[in-house]
């Protein structure tokens, strides 16, 4: 179906993936403890969304060219990391009241639309995920396929949908820890620093991250 090959292994293999911790996962987590499960699954949806844009790059041949060009490549990767550490940043400023604060404003309190566009920025500028479409898909596609780039589209829609499920899961889940200790502003404020500080660490990593 679709020019491709071992169905069954690629959607584990993709559940397998999309359960190992990264941004995308932190941010989700971080918007679900200040916002509730609401806001969670929109930052689900925004980085559905944003890998969205990762995987119809990838079947243009875009990703390949961001892959080939060193300097297409730095320029993305140190635009993504400036953005994870600003959001870190804007974590650990935060009011010291707990309300969820937008990352451009200290005085405004954060919109779904905002929290949306952030995970959508956050995975769109991340070359990590380029590399991974480009280097995983590809080993489940026919060689004698009709069309490779409508099988390289449906297994990165599939993918990508699996990893939004999974993703609106545990934004569900954080959200319902985050509800017992919601009482403890204290904790919750514990919940924010640790976040930010992660957020600044993966910046950090991925500013430093080079091609294999």
């Amino acid at each position: 179906m679709f020019g491709v090959h071992d169905l069954e292994l690629f959607i584990v293999s993709g559940l397998i993936l999309n359960i190992s911790p990264g941004p995308d996962m932190a941010y989700i987590i971080g918007r679900s403890a200040q916002l509730g499960s609401k806001g969670g699954i929109v930052a689900a949806l925004g980085i559905g969304a944003g890998a969205l844009v990762h995987v119809t790059a990838a079947a243009l041949g875009i990703s390949a060219l961001l892959a080939a060009s060193a300097t297409a490549f730095t320029v993305v990767k140190l635009a993504g990391a400036a953005y994870l550490i600003y959001i870190g940043a804007r974590m650990l400023l935060a009011r010291k009241n707990g309300a969820a604060v937008d990352a451009g404003s200290p005085m405004r309190l954060v919109t779904l639309a905002q929290v949306f566009r952030q995970g959508f920025i956050t995975n769109v500028l991340n070359p990590k995920v380029a590399l991974f479409f480009l280097a995983f898909l590809p080993q489940f596609i026919d060689t004698d396929a009709p069309s490779k780039m409508q099988a390289f589209l449906f297994l990165g829609l599939l993918f990508d949908l699996n990893g939004t499920l999974w993703n609106i899961l545990v934004a569900w889940a954080s959200a319902r820890i985050a509800r017992l200790v919601g009482r403890a502003r204290r904790l919750q404020h514990g919940i924010d620093r640790t976040l930010g500080t992660l957020f600044i660490y993966l910046g950090i990593r991925l500013a430093v991250f080079q091609r294999g």
